[in-house]
């Protein structure tokens, strides 16, 4: 019969299993109705080492301040093929330009990919995966935690966002869009000349 640190563990690893996101600790000590966040920090511990001692693809991965169980990252790929596509492809290039270019202004994304930036801005602000804050006159842009989160980013640092963007999905500058060209404001007219003075007057005279 497994002792209570085992068992534990077990219903641990059952909760993130089921939870299919990443998890704190606090939610974690809730859903296990557990007395003390402590004992389950060392379930966590545990499980995770349990994992790394396992032949298997998947693996207990902190993400920020949250635990979930996920693939490896070597076996992603491998399940692309029969993993549900959850944003349409127009909504993950904006996001993926987002997440590139961070902090970005949503002005050159809209130079970038039109007007739909927009649009696409809104939607992915409603989904929690990206911050917009003022700036001048348009918006500055970066993801959220919760968009390292979703795709299993473990840091929320844009370079290292970035250098997983390069190495896990192949994203370069080379491979994204380039601004749109700004239209040059019109030329100003020439310059009038100044007539000089009395050229008014049709029938200049000498007064009085």
């Amino acid at each position: 019969m497994p002792s209570r640190v085992d068992d534990l563990v077990l219903r641990l690893e059952a909760v993130l299993f089921a939870a299919g996101k990443p998890l704190s600790v606090a939610e974690l000590t809730e859903s296990l109705d557990a007395p003390d966040f402590r004992p389950v920090q060392q379930a966590l511990r545990r499980l995770s080492k349990t994992y790394e001692g396992r032949q298997t693809a998947l693996e207990v991965r902190r993400v920020g301040d949250r635990y979930a169980l996920q693939l490896r990252e070597e076996f992603v790929s491998a399940a692309h093929s029969v993993t549900p596509v959850e944003m349409a492809p127009r909504t993950l290039k904006t996001l993926t330009l987002i997440a590139y270019h961070q902090p970005m202004l949503q002005s050159l994304l809209a130079r970038m990919i039109g007007e739909p930036a927009y649009e696409e801005v809104g939607r992915l602000r409603s989904l929690n995966l990206i911050h917009a804050e003022p700036k001048g006159s348009t918006l500055e842009l970066r993801t959220t935690k919760a968009f390292a989160e979703y795709f299993g980013i473990a840091s929320t640092r844009p370079e290292e966002i970035r250098q997983f963007l390069e190495k896990k999905l192949g994203v370069s500058p080379g491979t994204l869009p380039a601004p749109a060209k700004a239209p040059e404001a019109p030329a100003a007219p020439p310059a009038e000349p100044v007539p000089p003075d009395g050229a008014f007057l049709e029938n200049p005279t000498t007064p009085p």
